[in-house]
């Protein structure tokens, strides 16, 4: 039996135009469509479309679908999306070692930090970015939030240059830098049995008969649901997901004290028994061993040092 055969690549050698054109692609796929990219790209629609389509053509691929039936990335456009992400994590891996090689601060970096933590008055991630941006005025810094897996996977891929995330375990092919901690306590809202009642007295034994909000992955969250033997009866993946499902008036949950807080003077949430039921997070900052940080990531890490007193780590 005969297959049609695709139309050939005449891709040849990379320019600046196809790198371009590439950029436009993944924009695309990060906003979920030619539309929802214009405010990104900063050019029409119509533009949008034009350049998607050259791509194509160079490639000899369809990259998307488009029409009634909404925006929809083809598979070989997420073999070439993913492709894509690879070929410009190096184009900025690769002028950072020229910067650095010429000793100056440029490019961009991208820092991924768990969820929820602009609140804790322990945490002054905002400070160190404020730094950074005086001493790296050209440097284009980009945040992200994640999970700790995605956070810790991105690292490692190279995604981001560096993380932030509470320690749960440590892996030999990242470096640490420890710098502030978290108060986690176990919330209810207004409709759960313990709402009303004094929680003062409490112990952990009391509350294993009630349904917990728990983080369904690998955290200091799910090592505290297991050694204290809670029954997890819904799964959350952000603690926006916790306070979610602890406001239904059906669940305990844990959630960083800072963030509960504005819940708690409106009435709609109460500890219980804070004094007993906690535990804390320590969070650091983590890199990759190898290859080295860029003089830029350095930078950052040296920030981080300066406004968190308890850091520590060696950065040279």
């Amino acid at each position: 039996m005969n297959h049609p055969q695709k139309s050939r690549a005449v891709l040849g050698q990379l320019s600046d135009a196809d790198i371009r054109l590439l950029r436009v692609f993944q924009a695309v796929v990060n906003c979920g469509g030619m539309s929802a990219a214009e405010l990104e790209l900063n050019i029409s629609t119509s533009t949008i479309s034009r350049h998607v389509k050259d791509l194509e053509v160079r490639l000899g691929l369809t990259l998307c679908r488009r029409g009634r039936g909404g925006f929809a990335v083809t598979p070989e456009g997420e073999r070439i999306y993913a492709e894509t992400r690879q070929l410009l994590l190096a184009t900025e891996s690769f002028r950072a070692s020229v910067d650095d090689l010429h000793h100056r601060l440029g490019g961009a970096i991208h820092v991924a930090v768990f969820d929820k933590t602009a609140s804790n008055p322990e945490a002054r991630i905002a400070q160190a970015v404020g730094a950074f941006h005086q001493q790296a005025p050209d440097v284009t810094l980009n945040l992200h939030v994640g999970t700790i897996q995605a956070i810790e996977r991105g690292v490692m891929e190279g995604t981001y240059q560096l993380g932030i995330i509470p320690e749960h375990r440590r892996s030999d092919s990242l470096a640490y830098q420890e710098l502030f901690g978290e108060t986690m306590q176990v919330y209810c809202a207004k409709g759960h049995p313990l709402f009303d009642r004094a929680l003062t007295t409490l112990q952990w034994s009391d509350v294993r008969g009630y349904g917990f909000a728990g983080l369904g992955y690998h955290s200091p969250n799910m090592e505290v649901t297991h050694r204290e033997r809670l029954r997890r009866s819904a799964t959350a993946y952000d603690q926006e997901s916790v306070a979610t499902l602890v406001l239904s008036g059906h669940f305990l949950g844990f959630l960083p004290d800072h963030y509960a807080q504005g819940f708690v003077q409106d009435g709609r949430m109460r500890a219980v028994c804070p004094e007993l039921l906690n535990y804390r997070c320590h969070f650091s900052a983590i890199v990759r061993q190898s290859p080295e940080p860029t003089r830029a990531t350095r930078m950052f890490q040296r920030c981080l040092s300066a406004t968190h007193p308890a850091a520590h780590t060696d950065i040279t």
